[in-house]
């Protein structure tokens, strides 16, 4: 399983104050005493994430509840199969259900499309990387989500990769000087550079960057990038970007680029259904 992102805790902190706020009122209905159990239940096929958030949740709400899973992340489910069973005290598992559920299903959907990108370019030898575009507060999770659905990250924040785009071009005056700028400013970490036409190409290899993004570019295009890439410099690596979608994403991978960042597996999420099934008593 990937290494877990270290706000974890902090992460499902803040969904329980967002939700619970002063108190459930709702769930404060159901007798103190009174148990539950049943089952979380998937309505379509997927890919599994997210049980660490839902142990955390039901953890900090009552150690009580007790979660048996039939699946682990990274692993795919298929429709109408049981991620787990639940038991316990039955306000606690009333109150921590929506948040659970809500941690499910995101990084679920993130996993699963994630998988889809990279079941879509096996065998060619090239990468699925994710973005920076996350949810605000969950860009660990996801980043985790993508991870276990066979993904890369790309750079986590601002602060672990230099990536020179367009504005940072123009602001130093060339993508030669940005590069040189950022060796002596950023010492030890990668330099990525985007590029947007095959004679900017051509000066960034002049210039020795770590990574080379292809923006935009055509298929011919990228073909000729790599070409040329290949015959100046084996360091270097070449990542594709923009306008990549399933039904692309192979022959942008065929042209022989190293990566292909997407940022759809982060930004345009649609939620796995899930559903909690409950019953009385036991647990």
């Amino acid at each position: 399983m990937p290494e877990l992102p270290t706000d974890l805790a902090a992460q499902v902190d803040a969904a329980l104050r967002e939700d619970i706020g002063s108190g459930d009122v709702t769930a404060a209905l159901v007798p103190a005493a009174q148990r539950v159990r049943g089952a979380v239940i998937a309505r379509e096929e997927a890919v599994l994430c997210g049980r660490p958030w839902a142990e955390e949740t039901f953890r900090r709400l009552d150690p009580q509840v007790r979660l048996a899973w039939r699946a682990s992340d990274g692993e795919r489910i298929a429709a109408g199969e049981a991620l787990c069973e639940i038991a316990g005290p039955a306000r606690a598992v009333l109150t921590g259900e929506r948040t659970a559920l809500n941690f499910l299903q995101l990084l679920s959907a993130t996993a699963t499309v994630t998988r889809r990108f990279v079941d879509a370019v096996a065998g060619t030898g090239c990468r699925i990387l994710d973005t920076r575009k996350t949810l605000p507060g969950l860009r660990g999770a996801q980043k985790y989500a993508v991870r276990c659905g066979g993904g890369d990250n790309h750079r986590f924040g601002l602060y672990d990769q230099v990536l020179i785009k367009e504005n940072h071009i123009a602001a130093a005056g060339s993508i030669t000087g940005a590069i040189e700028a950022a060796r002596r400013t950023a010492p030890g970490l990668k330099v990525e550079v985007e590029v947007e036409s095959l004679a900017e190409l051509e000066e960034a290899l002049g210039a020795a960057p770590d990574i080379i993004m292809l923006d935009d570019f055509s298929l011919a295009d990228m073909r000729t990038a790599v070409s040329l890439a290949r015959a100046r410099s084996r360091a270097v690596e070449l990542e594709a970007s923009g306008s990549v979608s399933l039904e692309t994403v192979r022959e942008i991978a065929a042209t022989g680029v190293d990566y292909v960042s997407v940022g759809s597996l982060t930004k345009h999420v649609r939620a796995v259904d899930l559903s909690m099934r409950l019953d009385s008593g036991g647990g």
